[in-house]
């Protein structure tokens, strides 16, 4: 059995018909139909059913297409893999990210990613939000990973949901809000906040603006920070209240105190979303 009669077999049982899929190997019928028989001679047991205008395939051939397509799909790798190291050369992926909401994934689906291509560098770029974009329409960055900005600033970009994120009211732990199970949003509004940048971190206000849009008055901003490590900082010290991901919890430890927003913030999926994305263009 050679790889050939696996993809005549996988051909045929696709096109459900001989004639079509001789055309689309650009081999003879007679030749096709003849490779096919000697691979079921091989193996003991037919693996189509066949009348005058098409086949089907048979229960065992249904078991054989799996295996058959898996192996063929496995070999296609093993080439790829083989013509990067006989070239020397190694395929490059640029990543844009931003450490703390990305710290509960990005780590394994790195070492599962490198296991399966070994081949492709991956190459990391701590960046916020505005300059991931940047880096994407100008073919700086192959993807990244970042919570949905407004539709406007992905024009001309693709969206997946990739991690779903639950908000939190973060607090330091001596702060007054920091012995409550839970929190209101009309709660809030007269909390003072420390929030990122406006300027780095546009759809974090944009977000803003729409979760507290049902109360009487936005909560003040007191102090703003280009990355979470400073934002963190000011919680600690007790400089105000946050609106962050449950996820923060993974890097701060117990240094911060993380409270429930009931009823669980919820915006208009097609405006704003929470979850952490993985934006790349479409080409």
């Amino acid at each position: 059995m050679e790889l050939r009669h696996l993809r005549y077999f996988v051909a045929v049982a696709e096109a459900e018909n001989v004639t079509r899929a001789a055309l689309n190997l650009h081999v003879s019928q007679p030749g096709l139909s003849r490779q096919i028989r000697d691979l079921e001679e091989e193996l003991g047991f037919l693996l189509l059913e066949r009348s005058a205008k098409s086949v089907r395939l048979t229960d065992a051939g249904r078991a054989f297409l799996v295996e058959s397509r898996a192996v063929l799909r496995r070999a296609d790798e093993a080439v790829k893999a083989a013509r990067v190291v006989a070239s020397g050369q190694h395929e490059e992926l640029n990543v844009g990210y931003a450490p703390m909401p990305t710290v509960s994934f990005l780590p394994p689906a790195l070492r599962a990613f490198r296991k399966q291509f070994a081949g492709v560098r991956v190459k990391l770029h701590d960046l916020s939000p505005e300059e991931m974009l940047r880096g994407l329409h100008e073919g700086k960055l192959h993807l990244a990973f970042l919570v949905r900005p407004t539709r406007a600033m992905l024009r001309g970009l693709h969206f997946e949901e990739f991690v779903h994120d639950h908000l939190r009211l973060a607090v330091g732990r001596n702060h007054p809000l920091a012995k409550l199970r839970s929190v209101s949003v009309a709660q809030l509004k007269n909390q003072s906040l420390v929030a990122y940048s406006r300027k780095e971190y546009p759809e974090y206000h944009a977000y803003l603006r729409a979760l507290f849009g049902g109360t009487k008055a936005h909560p003040p901003i007191v102090e703003e920070y280009d990355d979470g490590v400073g934002l963190v900082t000011a919680l600690e010290t007790g400089s105000g209240a946050a609106i962050m991901p449950q996820s923060l919890e993974l890097t701060t430890g117990s240094r911060i105190k993380l409270i429930p927003i009931v009823p669980s913030p919820s915006l208009d999926s097609d405006d704003y979303f929470s979850p952490v994305m993985p934006i790349k263009n479409h080409q």
